[in-house]
């Protein structure tokens, strides 16, 4: 159960991170792809938060479903 919760809390944070910060998760994963890019297009950025929300959505219920099926 333990892990779970602490699986839950992680990615939470990851999504957190996604939603507010996109452009660091840009810059580790994409900069380095190419020369000419200097920052994220805002498509990009668009579909980052949202999947942070996801992410966010995810750690929610899998924190709740730990509770409730125990």
């Amino acid at each position: 159960m333990f892990q779970a919760v602490l699986g839950g809390i992680i990615v939470i944070i990851l999504g957190l991170v996604y939603c507010i910060k996109p452009v660091w998760i840009w810059r580790i994963t994409e900069r380095w792809k190419s020369y000419y890019a200097d920052e994220p297009s805002d498509f990009y950025l668009l579909v980052t938060r949202i999947v942070g929300g996801f992410f966010v959505l995810f750690g929610v219920v899998m924190i709740i479903l730990m509770f409730v099926l125990k």
